[in-house]
């Protein structure tokens, strides 16, 4: 549904607060006792839920998880400090990674945890690594645009021909970390100028998939959302995908910038070597086969495995380079709030 950014952003505000209240309470699995791992899970509840499954089958090691979002779980680590009682950080995307890194709150990761991540798939400070990957697309309508019409570049949205005409969710973490991409990569003063600019001509939603069910029913022509909401969709039912095809902008474009899922041991953490287990898990062959072989669509990152069939190769999607340590969650937060987006 087409909404008022006035509406959405109240909304999210009220949605924002009530999680950051409970986020540490919500959606538990297990007591999280003494006995088992803790992680604080910003990702995808089912996919984590896979990867510690088939962890305690392989391990022994028992599990358990506090789910939230990853500014809400991240703010939280950063107000317990020293005395929270999680194990292991797991977000979506790499602000809020980055975030609780620049606290000092993270162990290093251990050797053979590195030895499975490339080089571009994690910090250069080795304080957390990625553990999935999605990519920002710009999502369209073909019956209202041909490809001949798309935008170039992610940053073209800004252009008055562009008013009205596309549509994101501003108040999820997904979209901020690609605008926290475009800071990194064109400063402060573009940024500031394209985030004014969505203020005027774009239209606020949500989430992905109420951005995704909007263009698909021709209320804009198109919206930037991450590639993995459509192959999801396009492998069931494609409702709210069937009119829509996808567009990878490429060229190192900050709209091809491919956002890191992150995971991390806390330094404050009693069960290390359990919690480094873990992240070597994951970012091994049998973690990174349950991103290739499952319903996530999300991109494998380590261990040489590719990705589902159904997706380009990561290699040709063409990003650009970004330090994942450097992404400032609070800098983006000020912005969109000065340009009225939150």
């Amino acid at each position: 549904m087409r909404t008022r950014w006035r509406r959405v952003t109240r909304g999210m505000s009220s949605i924002a607060a009530a999680l950051a209240l409970i986020a540490g309470a919500v959606a538990c699995s297990g007591s999280g006792d003494g006995d088992e791992l803790l992680i604080y899970n910003a990702q995808h509840e089912s996919l984590t839920k896979e990867w510690i499954e088939a962890f305690t089958h392989e391990t022994g090691i028992k599990v358990s998880y506090r789910q939230g979002g990853d500014t809400e779980l991240g703010n939280q680590l950063i107000a317990e400090g020293a005395s929270s009682p999680a194990d292991v950080f797991l977000t979506e995307n790499s602000p809020a990674m980055a975030a609780v890194e620049q606290a000092g709150l993270f162990a290093d990761i251990d050797e053979q945890t590195r030895s499975q991540v490339p080089e571009q798939y994690r910090p250069a400070s080795n304080k957390w690594t990625g553990v999935a990957a999605r990519s920002t697309v710009f999502v369209y309508n073909r019956d209202r645009l041909s490809p001949e019409q798309l935008p170039r570049s992610i940053m073209d949205l800004q252009q008055p021909q562009w008013s009205g005409r596309w549509g994101a969710p501003p108040a999820k973490a997904d979209f901020q970390a690609i605008v926290a991409a475009m800071l990194e990569l064109t400063g402060e003063q573009a940024t500031s100028a394209w985030l004014d600019s969505m203020k005027s001509n774009a239209v606020a939603y949500q989430d992905n998939i109420a951005t995704l069910r909007a263009v698909n029913a021709g209320e804009v022509d198109g919206g930037v959302i991450y590639h993995y909401y459509w192959f999801r969709d396009q492998a069931k039912t494609k409702e709210i995908s069937g009119n829509t095809e996808l567009h990878y902008f490429k060229n190192e474009d900050p709209g091809a910038f491919v956002s890191l899922s992150g995971g991390g041991v806390l330094d404050s953490s009693d069960k290390k070597s359990q919690a480094q287990q873990f992240l070597a898990f994951i970012t091994g062959r049998a973690g990174q086969e349950v991103l290739q072989n499952g319903e996530s669509f999300e991109y494998p990152v380590a261990s040489g495995v590719p990705a589902n069939s159904a997706l380009p190769p990561l290699d040709s999607l063409q990003a650009p380079r970004v330090n994942p340590s450097d992404l400032d969650a609070q800098k983006v937060t000020e912005l969109m709030t000065q340009a009225n987006l939150l």
